[in-house]
């Protein structure tokens, strides 16, 4: 239908071209040459004045070429339903056309009243009846929100199925990659000139997502007003479909001015700014230039959030309480699930999978819930950490990487295996002031992350025999005001 409907209007204009017109009754016909027709059918003496040719009248306006509309209509119901859509903006007279609600009344029952019951005594007088009852537009709205259902179901089904490791939909990267989903980014300077960004790489996880922008970026660090990551679904090149613009849904937006940056790391050749929550920064040394930009995301919501906000507002994510629990004195306080992950852009530096954590109503202090995940004490809980703590990164023709810098994403389930608070970031090591275990020699080191949800705390130990990193401590703080309104408590 969409490959043959140019040549198809084409061949119905060449016709209405080649048909004369037809005048009036009680009209004379109009007579060439110059000057008015005299009282003998000759013209009223002398040169008439020489006219400016007219424009060539629409075949589709005008007196005398109008088609009928229910001529129009009736070749309008021959297109699919984005191109009908489509033809709706091409003149005020093809918006009423395209609108009939009999029309779009027939294409809902074509594709979505299959299985409905209709009697057999229904005539088109009593459908039309039955659309005049109904709102001006209320078919054309019931089928563009049919259709968005189906595929909204669709890929709902595909996200039921839950990891018991991750707690997370075990399809999200398949369910991304199939609906044709990526990430752009808009830079706004000072000035108000924004520049939009075609990410130039994607790194999935089991749990989360790293996108990186390192092409095109020609602005100065310190001139960037705000950065805004939408979710844009664009069209496959060879659908057969009208292309239709690429809907896009904002994630995250950030003010440089109200959240400010924080300098994590530096290699010989950038030095690397984080911004709450999992945004990097890497400025080129000794300039101010930008050299690429990264945004770790986690994986829960993620499909939502890329797809069903608006381009101005993020997707409203679900408010799911359980119900209160008035018989456990310590509801909301055990019975949590921690996954947690250490990794670059390459490789897992370390993953774990803790149960049965809990916290006692006199561990509260200064707000947070503490849950301990691996205990200093317990030297059997103490793990190391694969491989080299770093954090590559590329730009255009350079590459090089960030030491003793990495992501962090942490995913922690309530005693109902819902994910509860889920982080994904950007997390650095740091030298302790003091010693932090008498069992170890060596040089002691702090992780630490921090939002207004809560915070981790990591403690490490440098093993020079081995040349690795250990990891003796590892405890996970939660904000009590998040507690209780979770679980709709008073803690």
């Amino acid at each position: 239908m969409a490959a043959g409907r140019g040549e198809f209007f084409r061949s119905v204009l060449e016709g209405l071209h080649r048909q004369p017109i037809q005048p009036a009754p009680g009209r004379p016909p109009p007579v060439r040459g110059r000057g008015k027709p005299g009282p003998g059918g000759g013209q009223a003496g002398g040169r008439g004045k020489k006219r400016r040719p007219k424009a060539a009248r629409s075949p589709v306006s005008g007196d005398g070429y109008r088609l009928p509309s229910e001529i129009l209509i009736k070749i309008l119901s021959y297109l699919d339903a984005s191109s009908l859509f489509c033809i709706g903006h091409v003149s005020k007279l093809f918006y009423q056309l395209a609108n009939d609600d009999v029309m779009w009344h027939k294409m809902y029952m074509s594709e979505f009243g299959r299985e409905m019951w209709k009697p057999k005594s229904v005539d088109d007088k009593a459908m039309k009846e039955e659309v005049e009852d109904r709102s001006a537009g209320h078919w054309k709205k019931m089928y563009f929100r049919t259709v968005a259902g189906q595929e909204l179901n669709k890929w709902r089904r595909e996200l039921r199925e839950i990891s018991p490791y991750t707690g997370l939909p075990r399809q999200t990267e398949w369910v991304l990659r199939n609906l044709n989903v990526t990430w752009e980014l808009t830079v706004c300077n000072s000035w108000g000139q924004e520049s939009t960004l075609e990410p130039s790489r994607a790194y999935f996880f089991e749990s989360s997502v790293i996108i990186r922008w390192s092409g095109g970026i020609f602005i100065s660090y310190h001139h960037i007003s705000n950065i805004q990551l939408h979710g844009v679904r664009k069209e496959t090149p060879n659908t057969p479909k009208v292309r239709k613009p690429d809907w896009r849904s904002l994630i995250l937006k950030l003010d440089m001015k109200t959240q400010p940056s924080r300098f994590i790391s530096k290699d010989r050749l950038i030095k690397l700014m984080h911004l709450s929550p999992g945004v990097m920064i890497g400025i080129w040394r000794g300039q101010s230039n930008v050299a690429f930009i990264m945004v770790s995301l986690h994986f829960h919501k993620l499909v939502e959030k890329s797809l069903l906000g608006s381009p101005v507002c993020p997707y409203p994510e679900p408010v799911d309480r359980p119900l209160a629990d008035n018989l456990d004195p310590e509801f909301g306080l055990h019975g949590y699930t921690l996954h947690f992950v250490l990794h670059n852009t390459g490789t897992e530096i370390m993953s774990g999978h803790f149960r049965k954590l809990f916290c006692r109503t006199v561990q509260i202090q200064h707000g947070l819930v503490e849950l301990r995940v691996i205990d200093r004490t317990n030297l059997s809980q103490h793990r190391s950490l694969s491989g080299n703590v770093k954090l590559p990164w590329k730009s255009q023709m350079l590459e090089g990487s960030v030491e003793n810098c990495c992501i962090m994403t942490l995913t922690l389930l309530d005693e109902f295996q819902k994910p509860f608070w889920c982080v994904s970031s950007a997390i650095c090591i740091t030298k302790a002031r003091r010693q932090l275990s008498f069992d170890y020699g060596g040089e002691h080191f702090l992780m630490e992350y921090r939002d207004a949800d809560g915070k981790v705390r990591m403690k490490l130990v440098w093993l020079t025999e081995e040349k690795q990193f250990f990891l003796i401590s590892l405890t996970v703080y939660i904000s009590v005001t998040k507690v209780n309104k979770h679980f709709s408590t008073e803690y």
